[in-house]
């Protein structure tokens, strides 16, 4: 419902949240406050009482938001992680396909370089919207058949399509880890705790017996803050959505590093 944040830039989406929180509340101090001191009534004591009532709840609620915001963080670097091991298992799995003869190996090796420039320039721009495109699992099990295709006529032959066959499960594993970090994300339940508990912080300062000029600038920095923290867990949470999101850096690399092997192998070859 809320993914169109991811499409505002940082900056701005930052300030947007924060001033939602600081003008939610000075249009509360002004609505919602005199209900509150009416149930509230002013006596000696109040403030007192208020301020412990706010401090047990902001002792519960900053620790709340503490762990929200290190779980998104870890599942972000988790993300970060786990694209990165994709792009070394792909890197990997092209370097083992020299050990395969011509013309088999210049096809295999096309695939997979055709693939990584879809990933990057195709799959990536669609992941950051949290689609998950279905080409490239297509493209991927297209050259799996390939080279299944392959007959061993030695010993040698079966050891080394074993080996390939096997590196090409370990970076179809890492594929399926980040197409899962694609949706992932912190459930919609703890949401749900994060802005009750918010409005109830915001209440509990409405009730405190102040000047209203007071109360607009001290509550007003308080919600300016709670928004900015609320603002990092949203940035962070959709690891593969936004700017504060996953890269396409290794895949970027591991394209690079397979384009300059097709360069020095063609410089080797008779006709380079």
């Amino acid at each position: 419902m809320f993914y169109w944040i991811y499409d505002v830039p940082t900056p701005q989406l930052a300030v947007f949240i924060a001033g939602i929180f600081v003008v939610c509340f000075w249009i509360g101090s002004f609505l919602i406050r005199p209900i509150l001191r009416t149930v509230v009534r002013s006596r000696s004591g109040t403030n007192d009482i208020v301020g412990y009532i706010l401090s047990c709840f902001g002792v519960f609620y900053g620790l709340l938001l503490g762990l929200i915001a290190v779980a998104a963080y870890q599942n972000l670097n988790k993300a970060e992680e786990n694209a990165s091991r994709e792009a070394v298992a792909l890197t990997a799995l092209y370097q083992d396909l020299s050990a395969y003869a011509d013309p088999l190996r210049q096809t295999l090796r096309k695939d997979l370089r055709d693939y990584c420039a879809y990933v990057v320039d195709t799959a990536w721009p669609l992941q950051r919207k949290g689609v998950i495109p279905e080409d490239g699992r297509k493209k991927i099990l297209a050259f799996r058949s390939t080279l299944l295709s392959f007959n061993p006529q030695s010993m040698g032959h079966v050891i080394f399509h074993t080996e390939t066959l096997r590196e090409f499960d370990n970076y179809y594993e890492a594929r399926r880890m980040r197409l899962h970090d694609v949706r992932s994300g912190i459930p919609a339940v703890m949401w749900y705790v994060v802005i009750v508990g918010a409005v109830i912080n915001l209440a509990i300062i409405w009730m405190f017996d102040m000047r209203i000029i007071t109360q607009l600038i001290l509550g007003g920095m308080l919600a300016f803050f709670m928004g900015t923290m609320i603002f990092l867990i949203a940035a962070m949470d959709n690891p593969h959505r936004g700017e504060v999101s996953v890269s396409s850096d290794a895949f970027e690399e591991a394209c690079q590093v397979m384009n300059s092997e097709d360069g020095a192998r063609s410089l080797r070859s008779p006709g380079g």
